[in-house]
């Protein structure tokens, strides 16, 4: 249970990085599609964990966290975007990179545990 509260609370907190970046992006580099799809992505990681809490089923709770790592993967891609395009300076690239890459790494020992 506490690495799941760990993920609950990661996550919680990366989709509000997340939402500050896209919020800058739009308002400040007037960048509204990248932007937009790390949103999409990086909120989605925490509600899928969330809901995940309530699975019908081991199956279920294991598929919900396996979308979340998926998600978390995605963002990782639209974040290198950003960077490689020049709307993200290397320096905030690299701060919210390695917070989607803990959660990554959070959810693949969560399933490898899961699937034990």
């Amino acid at each position: 249970m506490a690495r799941s509260n760990l993920l609950k609370d990661k996550s919680y907190l990366f989709a509000l990085r997340i939402i500050k970046l896209y919020k800058y992006l739009k308002s400040e580099k007037k960048e509204y599609v990248i932007s937009k799809q790390a949103l999409r992505s990086g909120t989605a990681i925490g509600a899928l964990i969330h809901e995940a809490e309530f699975g019908q089923s081991k199956a279920d709770f294991i598929s919900k966290m396996s979308i979340a790592l998926k998600e978390a993967n995605e963002t990782t891609y639209w974040l290198s975007l950003l960077k490689d395009s020049e709307y993200l300076d290397e320096k905030h690239y690299n701060s919210i990179y390695k917070d989607a890459k803990e959660l990554v790494a959070l959810l693949v020992a969560s399933l490898k545990t899961l699937k034990k």
